[in-house]
């Protein structure tokens, strides 16, 4: 499954570094970034933090909330969001129900070298106020960022 620009964005609620939970509906009115990862402490998923981080002010400015999710559990999210001071919600797709709805999901990550099984794809969503997809962008190398300019723009 993927999502198509003008769809409704699934609702889906996962646990956050405090281990509460956040759901996407509970956003409605406001616009939400939401940046699929494929794990913590990685080189390119912290530069790509630390990316939304460091422009987070042109995000509030533009009224947008910004949440990353990656299988991660909320623990280890919770240590790397500290260490790298991120300033927005990391969500635990632990149980890798929502990234498979958003078709931001490899079967197999890195096959041959890893083959890890279930991990989430660098993926940017943006969703308007009423939970419309405006902007999808679902990337097949993890080694690649999300198009910020883009995003913002599809903010604008």
């Amino acid at each position: 499954m993927s999502i198509t620009i003008g769809s409704i964005a699934p609702d889906f609620t996962l646990k956050n570094t405090d281990a509460e939970n956040v759901s996407l509906n509970s956003f409605k009115g406001k616009k939400v970034v939401l940046l699929f990862f494929p794990f913590a402490n990685t080189g390119v998923c912290t530069k790509e933090m630390c990316s939304m981080r460091d422009s987070m002010s042109q995000y509030s400015d533009l009224n947008a909330e910004v949440l990353g999710i990656s299988v991660d559990s909320p623990f280890s999210l919770k240590l790397w969001k500290e260490h790298n001071q991120i300033n927005f919600q990391l969500l635990s797709d632990f149980n890798k129900e929502v990234a498979p709805t958003y078709g931001a999901f490899y079967d197999v990550f890195a096959p041959g070298k890893f083959d890890y099984k279930g991990v989430a794809k660098r993926s940017a969503f943006v969703i308007d106020e009423s939970g419309v997809v405006k902007y999808a962008e679902i990337l097949e190398n993890a080694g690649d960022e999300p198009n910020y300019e883009s995003i913002q723009a599809a903010l604008k």
